[in-house]
């Protein structure tokens, strides 16, 4: 399978996965009609973050993962989302990206070799094919899991479903 094959639709299903679980997070907010900004601010730990952050970084890898594989620049977002519908956007802007991302530069990219931030002084150097397996794809599937947990640790009515939805299977 090639390396756009793996991480292009990863990074679709998961996002709209995980859009379509923030409206079921805003609505569970306004049928328990308390404010879904509470929801954002939520998080499974004291040391985690919380559900807004949650959603940025799992755009953060779709978008500045598959930018690296393709060799372009990244967009750059400013991490200032305070509504759901912002973060919807976000979403949606990381999506239609991702979308324009030239899958032969990406498949291009398993031999060559990456350098990539790690915090805000470190940096990571991986071959591509090592960054999207062991790096990316890991990473992005944390914080989809982490911002799936949060809003069922707080009682959004989620299951399997809602996680794996858009996934594209046969059923007999």
């Amino acid at each position: 399978m090639s390396m756009s094959r793996a991480a292009i639709p990863s990074f679709e299903i998961g996002l709209n996965a995980l859009s379509a679980m923030l409206d079921k997070a805003e609505a569970y907010a306004e049928a328990k009609r308390f404010d879904p900004a509470v929801l954002l601010s939520s998080r499974l730990f004291p040391d985690m973050f919380p559900l807004a952050r949650q959603v940025q970084i799992a755009c953060d890898q779709a978008k500045n993962g598959g930018a690296r594989l393709a060799g372009i620049e990244p967009p750059k977002h400013e991490d200032s989302e305070k509504t759901i519908a912002e973060l919807k956007a976000r979403i949606a802007s990381t999506v239609a990206f991702v979308q324009t991302l030239e899958r032969a530069k990406i498949d291009g990219a398993g031999d060559r070799e990456l350098t990539f931030p790690l915090g805000p002084q470190n940096m990571g150097h991986m071959r591509g094919a090592d960054y999207l397996n062991h790096f990316v794809l890991p990473n992005f599937y944390f914080h989809l899991t982490a911002a799936y947990a949060i809003l069922r640790h707080c009682g959004v009515e989620l299951g399997k479903r809602d996680f794996l939805a858009g996934i594209p299977i046969k059923i007999t």
